[in-house]
């Protein structure tokens, strides 16, 4: 059994006038992150591997629930490709984690987060918000062959407060 914990980067400030992958967060985003923590951590399984895009607002989300979740440092990496806007893209990039990996949790954009929930999963979603997470399990042992997943939960912070 695998299962793809898809959480989609915290709420972005606009207000500079920065690249997009240098937005910080804003305010909200550090209350959206406790909400949908308190509301998952009772169900997080351990060991839990975490990849995060390198755009700000997705590894500083990723950091929060890293440090809340108490994964250790080398179970957490940054992942140049999760820069994605395309389903197909981070699909792929999510089936090339290793076997060994039984939970993976990737922080990420969307509407590449919401297209993979969507295909993967047997729920749809117009539209994972910011902060939103999605657990998916899959009954294979191989990454490659994830498909036609179970949502087993998710979270939304405005369902939440």
């Amino acid at each position: 059994m695998k299962k793809l914990i898809l959480v989609r980067h915290g709420k972005s400030s606009w207000k500079e006038d920065l690249p997009d992958d240098e937005r910080p967060l804003k305010k909200r985003a550090f209350k959206d992150a406790g909400l949908v923590l308190n509301a998952f951590s009772g169900f997080c399984e351990k060991p839990l591997k975490i990849w995060s895009s390198y755009a700000t607002r997705a590894l500083d989300t990723a950091k929060i629930f890293k440090e809340r979740l108490e994964v250790e440092d080398k179970d957490f990496f940054v992942k140049d490709e999760l820069y994605t806007f395309d389903s197909r893209s981070l699909l792929d990039i999510i089936r090339s984690c290793e076997n060994e990996v039984d939970t993976l949790m990737v922080f990420g954009h969307n509407p590449a987060i919401t297209g993979v929930a969507n295909q993967v999963g047997n729920q749809h979603f117009s539209n994972i918000p910011t902060t939103g997470l999605c657990m998916i399990e899959f009954e294979t042992e191989d990454w490659k062959e994830i498909q036609d997943g179970k949502t087993l939960m998710y979270l939304f912070p405005k369902n939440l407060r």
